[in-house]
């Protein structure tokens, strides 16, 4: 059988085929007949297969496919490919697809999106990208989206939906469930009714609940809420988030500088933003930066190579610590042996309160009405473990090396470093937080120097104190 055969044979629709197996993964024998498709270039056998997924399938599907299958799949699909699959892909992925699709196949398909949704995907491009799209769309949806696109990066005016229903203070409910039926410009879903005065000023907001559960010809503003908890366009992203959270909100009005009413933002927009902001957390705690698992091995050399740098600095201060007691060391072997041990937990130590204290910084459960009590409670947790474990290990070493001498020294070294780790875990944040800059980008680097430090210098010291050693 021919090659084009064995092609045209594979991608000939069959039996359904699960999109995913059973740990949740996509279905090996799902993928290999969508690859067939698109090598066969056959539209309707990929439509059958993956014109009705669900758009987070979709991404999925999307960055397991052959980078150059990608706009293939696009281009073949058609007016059957969902772009709101685009916000469920890699950066990497999706501005490289973006790269091989036509600018007016792209504004074709932002059309149908959601403004927020359609920020999303563009945000990432270049001016000169942004702009050739944009010009291809109507101009009312590009000014929509040009407004967006001017908001701060990570502001609510980027994550917010420029699509909602907003009514006069003098209509009735029955006037405003009327609107409903018979608008055909309404959001795709929504959860509250917003009222408006004449300029535009948001005056509150009506649940649809209250809509449904209330007489015709009550005034909306009879059963209005007023706004409380509207968001100001430019306000940071995760304040917005920590709001969320605080209120139980499931959406939230945003305004401008004017409290005019400009946009919505829903809970699944923030379910999205509380996400991205703790593996931005997590990512920076282990210096990764915003590096994706679809990025290039230069791209993510280049983004873990000027951390390690920095760790390769802080190492040496280490070393050098070290080497001031390279006669004491000399002198007595088993010192070299057991210096990581003390490092080792030091290190540990301060790493369990330091993820601490950045979690407390960024839920802004960790400020000066508290912190003292959380020192507090930080060197009685330290004292306690360190006494423990300088128990553990003393007499471990003690019987390792047949000197009780060496036990005493190592538990001494365990006490005083862990206590120190406990200090700098909580500090080192709270102070580099002050300062302005990011504790889960700067705080590891800073609290492994101290505990490092600190551990080799209170070990090796104590030891050529208690054995008279050399200096």
């Amino acid at each position: 059988m021919s090659e084009a055969a064995e092609l045209e044979k594979a991608a000939t629709p069959g039996p359904a085929i699960a999109v995913r197996d059973e740990e949740e993964h996509l279905n090996p024998e799902f993928i290999a007949a969508v690859e067939a498709a698109i090598q066969a270039n056959d539209g309707d056998a990929l439509g059958a297969l993956a014109a009705d997924l669900h758009e987070a399938d979709t991404g999925d599907l999307l960055e397991t496919l052959e980078t150059e299958d990608r706009a293939a799949f696009v281009r073949l699909l058609g007016d059957d490919f969902d772009y709101t699959a685009l916000t469920e892909i890699d950066e990497a992925v999706r501005l490289q697809l973006l790269e091989d699709l036509p600018h007016d196949v792209i504004a074709e398909g932002l059309e149908d999106l959601d403004s927020d949704d359609a920020v999303y995907i563009l945000e990432d491009l270049d001016e000169d990208d942004q702009a050739a799209i944009l010009e291809e769309l109507p101009y009312a949806d590009r000014a929509q989206l040009q407004k967006a696109l001017d908001y701060p990066e990570d502001s609510a005016g980027r994550r917010m939906q420029s699509e909602f229903i907003a009514v006069a203070p003098f209509w009735t409910v029955g006037q405003t469930i009327d609107y409903m039926r018979e608008a055909r410009d309404l959001p795709d879903s929504f959860y509250e009714i917003y009222v408006v005065d004449p300029a535009f000023k948001l005056l509150g907001s009506v649940h649809l609940d209250k809509i449904l559960r209330t007489k015709r010809k009550e005034k909306v503003t009879s059963i209005m809420q007023e706004s409380r908890q509207a968001v100001l366009a430019t306000e940071d992203q995760e304040e917005v988030a920590r709001r969320f959270e605080r209120y139980n909100l499931v959406s939230s009005a945003v305004v401008d500088e004017n409290d005019r009413l400009v946009g919505v933002l829903t809970v699944d927009d923030i379910v999205d933003v509380i996400q991205e902001e703790a593996e931005e957390d997590l990512r920076a705690l282990a210096g990764v930066g915003d590096e994706e698992i679809s990025d290039s091995v230069v791209t993510i050399a280049r983004s873990r190579l000027a951390w390690l740098v920095v760790n390769l600095g802080t190492a040496v201060l280490a070393s050098v610590v070290i080497a001031l007691f390279e006669d004491t060391i000399e002198a007595m072997v088993a010192l070299a042996v057991l210096m990581p041990i003390v490092a080792s937990m030091g290190g540990n130590a301060g790493t369990q309160t330091m993820t601490v204290a950045v979690r407390g910084i960024a839920t802004q459960e960790l400020s000066a009405r508290n912190m003292m009590r959380v020192l507090n409670r930080e060197i009685l947790v330290s004292a306690l473990n360190g006494v423990v474990l300088a128990l553990l290990i003393g007499l471990t070493a003690w019987l390792w090396f047949a000197s009780p001498g060496l036990g005493v020294v190592i538990a001494g070294a365990i006490v005083i470093n862990m206590l120190f780790a406990g200090l700098s875990g909580l500090l080192i944040p709270i102070a580099l937080d002050k300062v302005g800059a990011d504790p889960a980008i700067a705080s590891s680097v800073f609290v492994t120097t101290v505990t490092d430090i600190v551990g080799f210098f209170a070990f090796l010291g104590i030891a050529a104190l208690w054995f008279g050693l050399p200096l």
